[in-house]
């Protein structure tokens, strides 16, 4: 049995992934759906890059999981890749869905498409938080009205600190087995960073296609790429 741990990205917490929990365990798999420090339910707490990882291994601690499939979307393949690294032989496999990487010292607006500086200077309007979605901005995604709704009306805002800190990891990322689900209609290439991993033979890409909120959009088949990608 696979425990698949599952960390959303941006603004949303372990709720965004309940039709793809209900998926997995009916396969007869765990499923752990996981809020974030500063999101959600755990809007209270401070948080930074280095939180979410701890966030993320000590849950898997706490549960004791072993045969873990560490499942990252968006902006949550950072802690999710840091974490993967450091959780030792409980790991299976990392799943990244249509997310960001880490590397090592650079954060999540370091990688921004527009550069770094504009990107802080969208933090800087939000009094410490990234502002959360609006409808436009799932357009184009090949989400429903009903799907946006519960996206927009669901996301928080998200903590600055953990989007500019940079990432550590103690080895390259290449090294890990994993698959990374690129989601077509929120571009059709992987990013570079991303090709390069790619060429790693414990590397695997699938292609969904959707826009970059599978578990909304298509949740029935998320849950079976990662069926697929774990063996299950």
């Amino acid at each position: 049995m696979t425990e698949f741990v599952l960390v959303a990205g941006a603004w949303l917490g372990s709720w965004a992934w309940d039709e793809v929990v209900q998926e997995l365990r009916a396969s007869g798999h765990g499923a752990h759906p996981l809020t974030l420090s500063g999101l959600a339910d755990k809007q209270s707490r401070p948080a930074g890059q280095q939180t979410h990882v701890r966030d993320i291994v000590e849950e898997i601690e706490r549960l004791d999981l072993r045969d873990v499939a560490l499942v990252g979307h968006s902006y949550s393949g950072i802690p999710v890749g840091q974490a993967a690294e450091r959780i030792g032989d409980r790991l299976a496999r990392v799943v990244f869905v249509d997310s960001i990487v880490p590397a090592d010292g650079e954060s999540f607006a370091s990688c921004w498409w527009e550069g770094r500086e504009k990107f802080e200077a969208v933090l800087a309007g939000g009094d410490g938080f990234w502002t959360p979605l609006t409808p436009a901005d799932c357009a184009g995604q090949g989400l429903d009205d009903a799907q946006i709704a519960r996206i927009v009306g669901g996301a928080t805002p998200h903590p600055a600190a953990t989007l500019t800190e940079p990432a550590a990891l103690s080895r390259p990322l290449g090294e890990l087995p994993a698959t990374y689900i690129k989601c077509l209609l929120d571009g059709d290439e992987p990013t570079d960073d991303v090709t390069e991993l790619l060429k790693s033979e414990r590397w695997q890409l699938v292609e969904m296609e959707t826009g970059h909120w599978p578990m909304f959009s298509q949740p029935h088949e998320l849950a079976r790429i990662l069926l697929d990608a774990t063996g299950g």
